[in-house]
């Protein structure tokens, strides 16, 4: 990863966690990949997942702990003729935000942070409320019947991509097509390139 990419800031990481829906829990069996998408929330040390007893995520995670996870927040398309008059097709690129977290995973047993780990899932993707707390003896049957699962990080890694390492004249070529073109991801974009231009 260029360094210019790179966030370390923890607060905007943690932002992006709380901001993202869902992300790709990657694990492997046997030298075999497998990947699946999942809702999540960030709580306190650790990205903590739900889903059912069975399955072959499950299977795979008894025997293997080891997952890599990550969250990815799409920004602008730039066309190859936003920052260049070459013609060639090799500036095209998109920019965006990714977050990679390696760690391992581990079962959550105690039915008190169950509750708070569903609760604080409601929380974040449900904001409205609306809805009887988690504590509550009625989901007592349908808590226990589900699997809650944790990783803990041993490493993030956070990628930033809108333009750092561009000079001036290429940097405001891409802001004037953007402007242009007028999508509203492209007036966001615009403003991620002007925050993150000088580095966090």
């Amino acid at each position: 990863m260029k360094q210019i990419f790179e966030i370390k800031n923890r607060e905007i990481i943690e932002n992006m966690l709380e901001s993202i829906e869902y992300g790709t829990l990657a694990i492997c069996h046997k030298n075999r990949p497998y990947s699946i998408p999942l809702n999540f929330v960030n709580l306190g040390d650790f990205i903590y997942f739900h889903g059912s007893k069975k399955g072959r995520k499950i299977d795979i995670l008894q025997e293997n702990s080891f997952a890599s996870f990550s969250v990815v927040e799409n920004f602008s398309l730039i066309a190859s003729f936003f920052s260049s008059k070459d013609g060639l097709a090799c500036p095209a690129t998109q920019f965006f935000k990714s977050i990679i977290i390696d760690g391992s995973v581990a079962f959550v047993e105690e039915y008190e942070e169950k509750v708070e780990v569903m609760q604080a899932l409601m929380q974040k993707l449900q904001k409205e409320g609306k809805y009887r707390a988690l504590d509550e003896e009625v989901y007592k049957k349908a808590l226990n019947a589900t699997t809650i699962y944790k990783l803990t990080p041993y490493e993030t890694r956070a990628k930033f991509k809108f333009g750092q390492h561009l000079n001036r004249e290429r940097f405001e070529m891409i802001i004037e097509h953007l402007q242009e073109r007028g999508t509203l991801r492209d007036l966001q974009t615009i403003e991620m390139m002007k925050e993150f231009k000088n580095g966090l």
